[in-house]
């Protein structure tokens, strides 16, 4: 999970990055020339790094899209199947020019120019996609051309594939790089990018594109909070490219929206154990709730799945609780379901229905704000958590987001 220190009120204040060293107001330093301070000073002493996180972030996605109501109408489909039942606005799709190749050079030559970092001040390259043009030769090595002037071949780091999860997985590569004894000091920077692209058919309307790219390294205002993780892995064929021939996957789409459901389950029930675990070795003895997240954010194949995982979530709280009011209050009603079990809800609309009304208010203050990205652009694969990270920090006040806890779920199918 992320937590916002105090740094983000000066690093997180707009969504373009600050101006270079050379160009902060006399009397001050700038943000990445304190960061590079830091980095030099940590190297080397054997102490472990403090709050290593994300310092800085860059989203592209394409300029030409298809309005949801327009495609609507292409398909011959009832009008609203789009827009009110997946809830897309639009699908983004690269021009002719583009590949995945490109989408990555662009966020990572835009990160480092727009931080004034120079390319030898980067240690380790890390990718996370699953759209592959090369069954051989990785991402990675056609990033490495914006280093070349700078001599630095000197970089760890490769692709990460495992569908959309990928790059969370390089995420956490780069910062367990940073908080090992390989550390040297300098810069990890993870790249997320994908087009997702279907056949004709029921998933055509969730496909999207884009990239995004994270400087990671300590005194980040975006701290990954040591410790607090929960992972749930099994195999499953919801998702999978088997033909390598094509770009487009072979879906079983209600049997993914479960695999979804049953990792965000699991994971949070991992995730709240740990929780309560360091808050009892703290001396603190209570249940861990949603109220303890400032923010959700989720990988975002459609937005209403979204809204019905918030609904999910509340009921792990509810069925966790010892003696939940139904009377009155958030559980209001939800006495019928007190004696579920998690594994029997999976396909019941009742469930389904009656958590997400009672989560409403939950999602619109928690949720709704980080999925402007993804409904007007799509589900980018790898990027997609990420997009919903950058559109939550460009809608929020620093003052809002200083000291608040982001619960993040990150998926990849199969």
């Amino acid at each position: 999970m992320l937590r916002l220190v105090g740094r983000a009120a000066r690093c997180w204040g707009a969504r373009r990055a600050p101006p270079g060293p050379e160009q902060a107001p006399r009397g001050t330093q700038h943000p990445m020339a304190v960061q590079r301070a830091c980095l030099s000073s940590a190297a080397g002493t054997g102490a472990w790094p403090k709050d290593v996180g994300i310092l800085a972030l860059e989203v592209y996605f394409p300029a030409q899209y298809v309005e949801q109501e327009e495609l609507e109408r292409y398909d011959g489909v009832e009008a609203g199947k789009y827009t009110r039942g997946l809830g897309q606005q639009q699908m983004g799709f690269c021009a002719a020019h583009e590949d995945i190749n490109s989408l990555c050079l662009t966020v990572v030559q835009r990160l480092v120019e727009r931080g004034r970092l120079s390319w030898d001040a980067i240690g380790r390259l890390e990718v996370g996609t699953e759209t592959v043009i090369d069954k051989s030769k990785a991402v990675k090595t056609v990033l490495m051309q914006l280093f070349h002037d700078s001599g630095n071949t000197d970089v760890e780091g490769i692709d990460t594939t495992n569908a959309c999860y990928g790059g969370t997985a390089s995420l956490f590569n780069a910062a367990a790089w940073v908080e090992s004894s390989a550390w040297d000091g300098r810069y990890a920077v993870v790249v997320c990018g994908d087009i997702a692209v279907y056949a004709t058919g029921n998933a055509r309307p969730t496909g999207g594109a884009g990239a995004i790219a994270m400087l990671v390294g300590p005194n980040a205002p975006l701290v990954l909070e040591r410790g607090l993780r929960g992972t749930h892995m099994e195999h499953a064929y919801d998702f999978y490219k088997p033909d390598l021939a094509s770009e487009y996957p072979v879906v079983d789409g209600q049997l993914s929206i479960q695999c979804y459901l049953r990792a965000l389950d699991r994971c949070y029930a991992v995730y709240r154990r740990k929780a309560e675990s360091q808050w009892q070795q703290a001396g603190i003895q209570r249940p861990f709730t949603l109220d303890d997240f400032k923010f959700i954010i989720f990988h975002t194949p459609f937005c209403k799945l979204v809204q019905k995982s918030v609904g999910r979530l509340l009921l792990n709280d509810f069925l966790a609780a010892p003696n939940p009011d139904t009377a009155a209050g958030l559980y209001k009603g939800l006495q019928p379901f007190s004696g579920v079990k998690l594994e029997d809800t999976y396909t019941s609309k009742e469930v389904e229905k009656a958590f997400q009304a009672a989560s409403q208010e939950i999602f619109n203050q928690k949720t709704k704000p980080s999925l402007l990205l993804s409904s007007r652009n799509g589900n980018m694969y790898t990027p997609s958590m990420y997009g919903c990270l950058a559109s939550l920090l460009a809608q929020s006040s620093a003052r809002d987001l200083a000291g608040s806890r982001i619960g993040a779920f990150s998926y990849g199918s199969g």
